[in-house]
Formats: structure tokens, sequence, C-alpha cells
């Protein structure tokens, strides 16, 4: 079992649609030592994702039940009615393989896991070009309504303003420049 100081986390947090999960998709695949942390949701799945890959889906009395046996590093309600949140057997599970987790997370859950585990993180922002860049990639994905792409870009103009609390701001403005910029940043960072 790895000890608690090498126990190492790499934080991946942005505003919707700025391009973390295809950052973080790349640094997945240039360091094998490091673990996808599966995050548990109350949304349903969309099409492509699998239970246990992409989430750990679960009704909203199981994520309820989970929170009041503190079965979470951090949850959060980051839509009305939809929480998302990392399980602390997940973490364990990683570690115990010898692997990194990588939280691919939002922001506020990403400032309370920071503070969780001080010394053992490191944390990137990644930041989309502007508001217009990220609201005509969300209206491409072709799954907002007009209700939730508002939702959505309001929460990114108040997570925009928390960047500067993270390790690192990778600017996603092309995202063969920002995953390079991420890799070497967090190749630097598992070599300490």
């Amino acid at each position: 079992m790895l000890q608690v100081k090498s126990r190492k986390i790499i934080i991946i947090t942005a505003p919707s649609g700025a391009g973390k999960t295809s950052i973080t998709r790349h640094l997945m695949r240039r360091f094998p030592q490091l673990a996808f942390s599966v995050s548990a949701a109350t949304r349903p799945p969309r099409a492509s994702e699998t239970h246990g890959v992409d989430y750990y889906f679960m009704s909203v009395e199981a994520f309820q039940q989970n929170i009041r046996e503190e079965a979470f590093v951090e949850w959060e309600m980051v839509y009305e009615g939809k929480y998302y949140g990392t399980l602390k057997s997940e973490m364990d599970r990683i570690w115990q393989a010898m692997q990194v987790p990588v939280l691919d997370i939002d922001v506020k859950g990403a400032l309370h896991v920071q503070g969780l585990y001080p010394g053992q993180t490191f944390s990137l922002f990644i930041e989309p070009p502007s508001l217009d860049v990220l609201r005509r990639r969300l209206e491409g994905r072709g799954t907002e309504t007009p209700e939730s792409l508002a939702a959505r870009l309001n929460k990114a103009a108040y997570e925009l303003s928390f960047k500067e609390q993270f390790d690192r701001v990778v600017l996603n403005d092309e995202l063969a420049q920002a995953c390079a910029e991420a890799e070497a940043a967090v190749g630097q960072f598992l070599a300490t």
C-alpha cells in the first residue's frame, strides 16, 4: 500500500464544454501510472456511456444515502437535482493498485479535494477561449436545451472566477497545444 504522502492525485477541472474530458483522455494515454477515477452521478447515462466506466450511475436516493454514510471524498449538486461525487472507495481502489487517481470534477469539488489533500494534489484548470466559444461547443454537442445551455454558461462564468486557485491554468484554444501543455505539467508533477 502506498504511503499517505506518496498518494498523489491529479485534478482536472473546467467549465462544461471547455475540453476537460478530451485532455483527460490524452493524459490517460500518455501516463500508464494514471487511473481514471470514475465519479458517481444521478443523471441518466448518455447513449455512449457505461455504468462503472464513465460514471457510477445512481438514483438520487442512493446518492443521498452515500452522503449520509460519508462515502464521498467530495460531492456537489452541480445542477438542480443532479448530484456528482467522488467515492472514497474509488480513490482507495486506485491507490491500492499503486496508481495515481485522475479526478475529472467540477470546480467546487476540485477546490474541496485540494483542501483535503494538501501537498498531494496537482490541479489543472482548463479554460475555454471565451464564453462565446464555449456556447458554440455546447451547442455542437446537441445535448442541451436552451434552459440547460443558459444554466451551463452562467455556471461557467462563475467557475472562471476561481481559475487562479488551481496549480496550472491551461487555455484550450487549440486542443493539441492544450494537451501538450497539460502533459508537460502533469509529467513534472509525477516526477517529483
